[in-house]
């Protein structure tokens, strides 16, 4: 469904002096700095798949997904979205996929969200049969049927964002680009756009590329993730991959009959968390057989746990670049 090869995208600025003089003389010798935003990228996406895009601010995320949407033409590379070059902006393309942006507004400002939703109706060709019924599906799926005749100014960021999510639903694309769709939302909020995602992309087997720095977005989402940084791809691959790969420690929690004081765990390495009934290790993994034993013999043990680090911390380390050399 999406194939991209060697996709770049380089960004040439005006660099200028400041104050008048250097004005004047960017007039007559002007200076360009030169920025690659997305360095080579390239991967595959089968159909109905949903994936997750990760990495720090300027790591190229949404660069790549406007050069899918054909909002901008790279410097170099190919790509291919539904069989459609996406820069080309040809009918068929524009009539199949989606763009969602959390930091950007589609919807009319001034009008209520029914309005817009009228437009891109006609826009898309949807017959009044199948626009009654997909409103109301998603409007009540939502939670937001009684404000589609509000003004769009007037809703809260969540229930914008629900509309936002409607408007660019409504003609069923197959492909939909998500950038940060939750970003300033509420829990509530949250849970009920992922809920609403995730059905979409069960009953339609449409195929979605989602951004996001909430990893709880990624973890109930995507099976699959692409990580980048400084524009290049560093991983891609799924979300259990990518924790064995970046993260060389493993959580241990040792569950006590009767806990221990305090002073009695000064000799003890790699503790995370002391509670009221148990103590957890970030422990290298090959030291787990070390640990586990040493609190056997020392303590009065009731139940011990092995688990993979979660994945918002692997991904916190990779961001802070403690990690990232090891791809």
């Amino acid at each position: 469904m999406i194939h991209v090869e060697s996709l770049t995208k380089i960004f040439r600025t005006h660099k200028k002096e400041a104050g008048l003089m250097g004005s004047i003389r960017s007039l007559f010798n002007r200076q360009y700095t030169e920025f690659t935003a997305a360095d080579s990228v390239s991967f595959t996406i089968p159909e109905g798949a949903m994936v997750g895009m990760l990495g720090a601010n300027g790591a190229g995320k949404t660069t790549t997904l406007k050069m899918l949407s054909g909002l901008l033409y790279p410097t170099s590379g190919k790509a291919t979205v539904m069989g459609y070059v996406p820069w080309e902006r040809d009918n068929g393309f524009r009539r199949n996929f989606s763009l969602v942006m959390g930091q950007r507004n589609q919807l009319w400002w001034d009008l209520p969200a029914a309005d817009s939703f009228l437009l891109n109706k006609e826009m898309y060709r949807i017959s009044s049969e199948d626009y009654s019924k997909r409103l109301k599906t998603m409007s009540e799926h939502l939670g937001i049927a009684d404000k589609l005749h509000v003004q769009v100014r007037k809703l809260s960021l969540g229930e914008r964002m629900k509309c936002e999510l409607i408007g660019a639903l409504l003609h069923y694309p197959r492909v939909i680009f998500l950038d940060e769709p939750t970003i300033g939302l509420d829990i509530v909020a949250q849970h009920a756009l992922r809920e609403f995602i995730a059905t979409f992309n069960k009953e339609h087997g449409t195929t979605i590329i989602l951004t996001s720095h909430y990893m709880d977005d990624i973890e109930a989402l995507c099976e699959r993730v692409i990580l980048m940084d400084e524009g290049r791809i560093q991983f891609h691959g799924g979300l259990d991959m990518l924790v064995d790969r970046f993260s060389g420690e493993k959580v241990v929690t040792i569950y006590m009959e009767n806990m221990p004081e305090k002073e009695g765990l000064i000799d003890m390495n790699h503790i995370a968390e002391i509670g009221e009934d148990h103590i957890t290790f970030k422990v290298p993994k090959h030291e787990i057989a070390g640990i586990t034993s040493q609190c056997l013999s020392r303590f009065s043990v009731r139940d011990i746990t092995i688990s993979e680090m979660p994945v918002e911390d692997v991904i916190r380390e990779i961001f802070s670049g403690k990690n990232i050399k090891t791809s």
